[in-house]
């Protein structure tokens, strides 16, 4: 595995420190920075101004109660309602029970340390918060793919049944010119039917759409479109979690040849890579020597490109599978639309799937992504320092008719 997957599959997760005395602040960085990033604010005030500079990559918040200006329970009240993934420790010396009641039903705290700090416990609670935070972010993501999932399979289902209730309606009227009265009732009994199936489908469909947003989805789904996810850390988090069986992780290389970001619905880019690694694997099973290769470019164009030495595909075949529903894999359950689907994701961001084969030889797939002025440029992740704003994506469909 390349530094930069290393990287971004390792980083240690940022922890915030908060404390007016400057000499607890110094003696909490050098206990815990082997083990933890560590970013320190004298008051609830420069403890704000680094969340909102550095927020999405701190893990725990560590604040002292009794400090100038805000206290620390104000502090942790703020962080609760603005960066509610984070998980909050309080730090006291004052035995208030009445005060640390309330802060703690505020502020929804993880733990309240007393001081003075005893550094090895206070490791293991920083190492147990940091757990805390990893189940919720793997829990958001899920939340995120659904949602993401959700709303692209909406579009793609609302255009065909929208166009199947016209095509009905219009049937439906205009068959009396046509045929005999039998033929008709029965055509118009079809025509009905067809409106009535497409108009129950694209009312579930907006009933459930809005459930999921009603349940919280639609913050999950505004928390998701500001993301920008570096592409290394996609396909680490796949190698990460993915279910290899055997010595599959084995076969599997990556190749960093420079980073950049994935503005578009993140989670679902990620459910196809996961797709296209999946159907590489099992093109593999059975080879001598079998081997994938994950690379990471960003010039000239961003892109993930996935290479298998497996056995290729018949060119025939190649040609239908992101048109048709075709599939080499029917024995096994394969049904064609994985790549169909894929490609409608990739597309829907203004990207696409390219595939490559020759017989005997292999297999390469490439995920083509939009080339905005902001991606990151060289294998060290940097960003360039300039952003232009991605444009708004292609409806998926835009181009299907």
């Amino acid at each position: 595995m390349s530094d930069t997957i290393q990287a971004a599959a390792q980083a240690p997760f940022s922890i915030l420190f908060v404390d007016d005395d400057e000499l607890s602040r110094n003696h909490f960085a050098r206990a815990v920075r082997d083990d933890f990033h560590v970013h320190l604010a004298h008051g609830a005030d420069e403890a704000l101004a680094v969340l909102n500079e550095f927020g999405p990559e701190i893990a725990v918040l560590v604040t002292d109660f009794r400090m100038p200006g805000r206290d620390g329970g104000h502090l942790l009240r703020e962080v609760a309602g603005t960066y509610p993934q984070i998980v909050r420790i309080l730090v006291t010396a004052y035995a208030d029970k009445d005060m640390l009641l309330q802060t703690f039903n505020t502020g929804d705290l993880f733990r309240i340390i007393e001081k003075p700090l005893r550094m090895e416990a206070v490791r293991e609670v920083l190492k147990q918060a940091v757990a805390r935070y990893a189940e919720r972010e793997t829990r958001q993501q899920r939340l995120l793919a659904m949602d993401e999932t959700l709303a692209f399979l909406a579009h793609e289902l609302n255009t065909p049944l929208a166009a199947i209730s016209l095509f009905a309606r219009s049937v439906e009227n205009d068959v009396a010119q046509e045929y005999d009265p039998q033929r008709q009732k029965e055509i118009g009994a079809a025509a009905s039917s067809m409106l009535n199936n497409a108009q129950y489908c694209l009312t579930l469909i907006s009933s459930f759409w809005a459930t999921v947003h009603k349940s919280g989805g639609q913050q999950a789904a505004l928390g998701g479109a500001l993301r920008e996810v570096k592409a290394t850390r996609l396909v680490a988090t796949l190698l990460d979690s993915y279910p290899f069986a055997g010595s599959q992780r084995e076969w599997i290389d990556v190749d960093v040849k420079g980073d950049f970001l994935v503005y578009a619905m993140p989670n679902c880019v990620a459910l196809v890579l996961s797709s296209l690694m999946s159907n590489a694997l099992r093109a593999l099973d059975g080879c001598a020597a079998p081997s994938l290769r994950i690379e990471v470019v960003s010039e000239p164009e961003p892109e993930i490109r996935l290479r298998d030495n497996g056995p290729g595909i018949a060119p025939e075949v190649k040609a239908r599978l992101l048109l048709d529903p075709v599939t080499t894999h029917a024995g096994n359950g394969g049904h064609g639309m994985g790549m169909i689907f894929c490609n409608r994701i990739m597309q829907s961001s203004g990207g696409g799937l390219r595939i490559e084969s020759t017989v005997g030889e292999g297999t390469t797939v490439t995920m083509r992504f939009p080339n905005f002025t902001g991606r990151m440029h060289g294998a060290s992740g940097e960003h360039a320092p300039e952003r232009a704003t991605p444009p708004e994506s292609k409806a998926p469909g835009a181009d299907r008719h």
